[in-house]
Order: C-alpha cells, then sequence, then structure tokens
C-alpha cells in the first residue's frame, strides 16, 4: 500500500498501532514531543519517519494533514477536535480512540458535506466494547428478538500471575485518570427503574463476578449507562448497566479513600509534610499520634471499621499512614496520593498485564420466549513486549484506518463503530491478530 497516514502521539499504546500500520504497507509520519520516544517506534522501518512539529500552529499541522492520506490522533482528547477541524479543512480523515465529545460532535455536519470521515471510539472502552456488543444486539434483531437486559464491565488488571501486591491492581495508564474515575457519579436502568448513584457511594455500588481463566472479581458501574439505550437502539432493554471489573476488595478499599477525602480535588493540608500527615488532617485526627498505629486506629474509629480490616491493611501497606514525603509538585490531594501508588503499583519486567471485557445479554422474542448470551474478551499483554490495555486500545483505530485508507470504510462526518460496515471488518481482523470476543448463545 502506498498510502501515507499521519500519527499524532507516540505515547503508551502507540506502538502497537504504528507497527500494524508499518506491517500493512503503510507509510507513517509520526509526531511527539518525546522525538526519541517516537524514533524508537519507527526504528528500521523503510516507510516510518519521525518529524518535530508545532501542533498549536495551524500553518504547520495543516502542512502535515495535507501530505497525508488519512491522520489518527493518540493526543489527549481536548486535542482531538483541534485536529479534527483541520482534517475537515483539508479533506483528510480522521481516527481517535476517544470518545466524541461535543466539540467533535459539532463538527459532524461540516464533514458530511465535504464527505470526510471522523471515525471515533476506535479503542477498547471505548471501542471494542461497542463493535462486540452491537455484533451480538443485531444478531438477536436478525433473528426476530429484542433485547431485554444488557450488562458490560471491561478493567484492565495484572494477569493472575502478576497479582502479587495488596491493592490487587497495577497502572497501565494514568494513575491521575484511575483516581479521577473514583470521582464519578453513575446511573443505569434496574428492571425498569433508573438508579442514580452519587460519587460518595460509588464504590458501594458492587456486585460478585467471576470470569474463566481468571477467578472471581467484584464490578461496580460506570458513568451514565442510559446514553447507550439510544446508542444502541435498546427501545425496550429493562435492565442496561455499563460497569467496570476489580479484583475483589477493591471497591471496600477505595470507598475508605473516598470517606477520609483521599480523592478530593483541594489543595494538601497546609503544614502537611508526610502521607501520614496528610491522611491525620483529612480526617481530623488529634494532634500527638505517636504511631503508625495509632493513626490507624484513629481512622478505623472514624469509619467505623475494625482496626484489622483488609481495606485499612491496604491503605497502610500504600503508606498512608507513614512518614513518606509529598511530592513536591503534587498540585491535590488527589495528586499526592497518586504520586506513591505509581511507585508501588507499577509492572516489574517480565510482568503481564490482562484486559477483561465481558457483555451479558437476555432477549425476548414476540411470542415471550427468552433467550440469554455473553460476549467474553480476555486478552494478555506479552512479557517485556506490549501490554494488552496496548494492543486493545490502538490495534482496533490501526485495523480502522487501514479499511479507510483501502476504501473498506466509506462513511462520512463523525461515526463511531455501531455500524455493521464498521464493525464487521475491524473485528474479522482483530481475530486475525489474536483479539477474540467469544461468544456463548443459549
Amino acid at each position: 500500500m502506498s498510502k501515507k497516514a499521519l500519527v499524532l502521539g507516540a505515547g503508551l499504546v502507540a506502538r502497537p498501532l504504528v507497527r500494524h500500520l508499518l506491517s500493512s504497507g503503510v507509510h507513517v509520519t509520526l509526531t511527539d514531543l518525546d522525538l526519541s520516544r517516537a524514533r524508537s517506534l519507527v526504528e528500521g522501518s523503510p516507510n516510518g519517519r519521525v518529524v518535530a512539529a508545532d501542533l498549536g500552529s495551524q500553518q504547520e499541522l495543516d502542512g502535515l494533514v495535507e501530505d497525508s492520506d488519512l491522520v489518527v490522533s493518540l493526543l489527549p482528547y481536548t486535542l482531538h477536535a483541534q485536529v479534527a477541524r483541520r482534517c475537515v479543512a483539508v479533506g483528510r480523515p480522521l481516527v481517535t480512540t476517544s470518545y466524541v465529545s461535543n466539540e467533535m460532535r459539532e463538527l459532524s455536519a461540516p464533514a458530511r458535506e465535504k464527505g470526510v470521515l471522523l471515525l471515533n471510539e476506535l479503542g477498547l472502552d471505548p471501542g471494542i466494547d461497542h463493535m462486540s456488543a452491537m455484533r451480538v444486539i443485531d444478531r438477536f434483531r436478525d433473528e426476530g428478538d429484542f433485547v431485554t437486559r444488557f450488562r458490560s464491565c471491561c478493567g484492565g488488571l495484572p494477569a493472575p500471575d502478576a497479582n502479587d501486591n495488596p491493592w490487587g491492581y497495577k497502572f497501565s495508564w494514568s494513575p491521575r485518570g484511575v483516581l479521577l474515575a473514583g470521582r464519578n457519579s453513575a446511573r443505569f436502568l434496574d428492571r425498569g427503574a433508573v438508579r442514580d448513584v452519587d460519587a460518595r457511594d460509588l464504590f458501594a455500588t458492587v456486585w460478585d463476578a467471576r470470569v474463566d481463566r481468571v477467578g472471581p472479581l467484584e464490578m461496580y458501574p460506570n458513568r451514565d449507562s442510559l446514553q447507550y439505550i439510544g446508542i444502541y437502539s435498546l427501545d425496550r432493554v429493562e435492565s442496561m448497566m455499563r460497569g467496570t471489573f476489580r479484583y475483589p476488595g477493591w471497591c471496600r478499599m477505595m470507598k475508605a479513600l473516598v470517606d477520609m477525602g483521599w480523592l478530593s480535588l483541594d489543595k494538601p493540608p497546609a503544614g502537611a509534610g508526610t502521607l501520614g500527615q496528610v491522611t491525620a488532617a483529612l480526617t481530623r485526627a488529634p494532634k500527638g499520634l505517636a504511631s503508625e498505629a495509632d493513626l490507624a486506629a484513629h481512622v478505623a474509629s472514624r469509619l467505623g471499621m475494625d482496626p484489622g480490616d483488609d481495606a485499612l491493611a491496604r491503605i497502610r501497606w500504600a503508606g498512608l499512614f507513614g512518614a513518606q514525603a509529598l511530592d513536591p509538585h503534587a498540585e491535590t490531594v488527589l495528586d499526592v496520593l497518586a504520586a506513591p501508588l505509581k511507585e508501588r503499583l507499577s509492572y516489574k519486567p517480565g510482568e503481564r498485564d490482562m484486559v477483561v471485557l465481558v457483555h451479558e445479554f437476555e432477549a425476548a422474542s414476540a411470542s415471550g420466549a427468552r433467550r440469554k448470551a455473553t460476549s467474553t474478551l480476555l486478552d494478555f499483554g506479552v512479557p517485556d513486549g506490549d501490554s494488552a490495555m496496548a494492543r486493545t486500545v490502538s490495534l482496533p483505530a490501526a485495523i480502522a484506518a487501514v479499511l479507510v485508507l483501502e476504501g473498506r470504510i466509506d462513511l462520512a462526518g463523525v461515526q463511531i463503530p455501531v455500524d455493521r460496515r464498521i464493525y464487521e471488518p475491524v473485528l474479522a481482523r482483530l481475530e486475525s491478530v489474536g483479539i477474540h470476543c467469544r461468544e456463548t448463545w443459549e
């Protein structure tokens, strides 16, 4: 293929995407603030080049976009609309892995008028979740059934063989982003009734789960599930919930952190120089507590928990009762927490991460007959190679980009992969690179 793709961003998930494009014969121009990191992704390929660019310059960005046949943006989501405007202006398709923002949505009409495709949400979640769900939903529809219940949960976790710390978690993406997600409220549909979950109660709303080859997990709701009723055209659904998977014990521990105030975006307490001092200030501990044990006992009393509670043991392991100094760059209480967690919850050489995505469906026919289906994705990282998170986020975008360049996805305007013309070929090619969503039907 003699087509040219401009890839903006060479971060954590970029390597599988860049290498897939190069191996497909696409000529890749890669830009990133860290040029050495970008060069490592195209090293050894005659079809790859790295350029330094000021993406704040309209003229420079337009030149790069115009010199390509397609653009993939792996930049922070706040920059996608800026890139999309330039793509519409010069008539080039765009692929991103991010949710459609309001700014992006406003570009749909002008993009359609110019015949430009702005293809978003081509990652894992969002991305593979849409495509694997729609494949099952459309099969139900084709067979005359309508979905009455849909539950979808996704999680990026350490593989069982790498799950070796008390938190049951390691970071495959931004620690700050993980903690910020814990501040979200949630909304879902439960047997016809809308349930609203305040952010303070997010981690108190939890269900047990079990996944083959993984074992026991727990899940909690993820943001506003009701919007997917329209996105998936589930006009007769009675229960609709999207959630997040974690290993057991995560939610109880996170609820304790929320109640202590550790997810606050306020400035760190004045005069606090250690993690323990922040905990003491947040929980209004009396002055003069002599030890970590005394502070832990105070917190237990404050939260109405037994001093030996597993959640408190996990918090103590993270150093939040101790004398570790604060990160001098931390601007908020949440940032203070993110710094030691980044140190303690990192993957060691040779360890694997894991992505788990499970959809559960119930459907009915006009006669009232009931059916069930399940779709499961379980993907593991390669030791000392690509993580499962990087593979499952970036390969759908890479595959979609190649399909667009081949002329196999011929759409315009802002799109997400809920259309058969997108999800069927992308899922088929994902299977060819080892990413399978396995379906069971009852």
